[in-house]
């Protein structure tokens, strides 16, 4: 048996990795501007203006929606991922690396579903872009990193780091790397 990854040793994206951001997105598109029918599948790549024949801008919009307001917007939780998190909360904080351009409205979303005990010592860093991640990774002393877009994933292992691909549509076929398929799996890799 592989050993265990201590959950003091790796950190977390958000967007399709702890927030199922994918079927928000889809729920919005269709309920609200038009575009039902949109499954996950049919997003095989991380620009989803390149795979969706939307326009960019209501694409913008849309995540612009998600990033400013998660919480009124509706962004659910990945299955499992909020219990998962929780059982790693206790026995070393949680890290949190995203691309988000701010912090406040992730962290609020954040609290809403975590445990009081897990966001009072989670650690949250907003990039404000996807090909930063390394620096905060290494600069927390963190070695392992879950994160759903393949380039980022890519980058970090070309740094000495080592990363899964949380599995979606968007990352088959991109990479060579360990992946992993959802929370449980996860579970099993740290516990």
């Amino acid at each position: 048996m592989a050993e265990k990854i201590h959950p003091r040793q790796i950190g977390f994206d958000i967007d399709g990795v702890v927030a199922d951001t994918a079927g928000a997105f889809i729920r919005l598109a269709g309920d609200e501007y038009g575009f039902p029918g949109i499954n996950r599948t049919d997003i095989t790549a991380f620009m989803v203006e390149d795979c969706l024949d939307m326009d960019p801008e209501l694409v913008d919009t849309i995540f612009a929606r998600l990033l400013s307001d998660p919480i009124d917007n509706g962004l659910a939780p990945m299955p499992h991922a909020v219990r998962v998190l929780n059982e790693l909360a206790a026995r070393a904080p949680l890290t949190f690396i995203t691309a988000r351009p701010q912090r406040k409205p992730i962290e609020d979303w954040l609290r809403s579903h975590l445990a009081p005990a897990a966001s009072r010592t989670m650690r949250l860093v907003a990039t404000g872009e996807h090909d930063g991640k390394g620096d905060h990774i290494k600069d927390l002393g963190l070695h392992y990193f879950i994160d759903d877009r393949a380039e980022t994933c890519v980058r970090l292992a070309e740094e000495g780091l080592s990363p899964y691909v949380f599995n979606q549509p968007w990352n088959q076929g991109r990479h060579q790397l360990p992946t992993v398929e959802d929370w449980l799996a996860i579970r099993q890799l740290c516990l």
